[in-house]
């Protein structure tokens, strides 16, 4: 890796996580088309260097929900206990298997591009302030919907933040509950998830092996940015942190439309 390329591969980072962190998103589902489409990362090597900056950016957020005390709850345990095992499933699916990332595409777009279209009109309009509020999932039903995601992630190099976050939200948890527990089972995840990659690349070949010093810059740049987005939080009401959800899931899911035209 020249300097040029670690440089932007840090700004990437920098930039996208001071953007998502606020809600629970770590950032990496919108730099995995940079790293492919810029940075010339290959396939299925591009999964575990995306895990690898999730690893990389992570304590930054984690430190600022820590000293805040936003870490404390079951919500937390209950996300990790689902989707350490799941990203191992799916870390040896994507090794072995290799299934098609059309389909993933497909049902995240049909998943994330309502729900974030709902969650925006209802921040907007706040015609349901009369109605009473949604159900919280049970723990149960948490703990379930953290296995897929996991899964989801072990494949495909996502956290899984940009998805828990727009359905738990959906559901009735507020942001600042949800945030700090996406972005510890992201970060929890990524690690067994990235070392479950290094140790299939030991008897496998191809390029399964994250590329270290890519992965390494663009988690940097999301460790600063992480702790700046995390440290803003507080700052920003309810009502603009789920706008802000809103707007990242109609995001998520028409770049995963558009990569389905093309």
């Amino acid at each position: 890796m020249d300097w040029p390329t670690g440089l932007l591969g840090f700004a990437a980072g920098l930039l996208i996580s001071v953007a998502t962190a606020p809600v629970g998103v770590s950032g990496a589902v919108f730099l995995l088309p940079v790293q492919v489409s810029v940075l010339g990362v290959p396939s299925p090597a591009v999964t575990p260097t995306n895990l690898l900056y999730n690893v990389v950016a992570g304590p930054g957020a984690l430190l600022r929900h820590h000293r805040s005390g936003g870490l404390r709850g079951p919500l937390t345990r209950l996300l990790v206990l689902g989707t350490v095992p799941g990203v191992v499933v799916g870390a040896v699916i994507r090794v072995f298997a290799v299934p098609g990332p059309s389909v993933f595409r497909l049902l995240i777009a049909v998943l994330l591009l309502p729900l974030g279209g709902w969650l925006c009109l209802r921040t907007l309009h706040r015609a349901s302030r009369t109605a009473a509020p949604a159900r919280e999932p049970s723990p149960r039903a948490i703990t379930r919907l953290a296995v897929v995601v996991g899964v989801a992630g072990g494949v495909y190099g996502i956290g899984g933040g940009s998805i828990l976050g727009p359905i738990l939200v959906g559901r009735g948890m507020p942001v600042a509950k949800v945030a700090p527990a996406a972005l510890a089972a992201t970060f929890v995840t990524s690690v067994v998830g990235a070392g479950t990659y290094a140790l299939l690349s030991l008897t496998t070949t191809g390029d399964i092996a994250p590329y270290w010093s890519l992965g390494l810059a663009c988690g940097l740049g999301g460790l600063c940015g992480g702790y700046l987005g995390a440290r803003l939080q507080p700052r920003l009401p309810e009502t603009a942190l789920r706008l802000l959800l809103g707007v990242l899931a109609l995001g998520i899911g028409g770049l995963y439309a558009v990569q389905i035209v093309r």
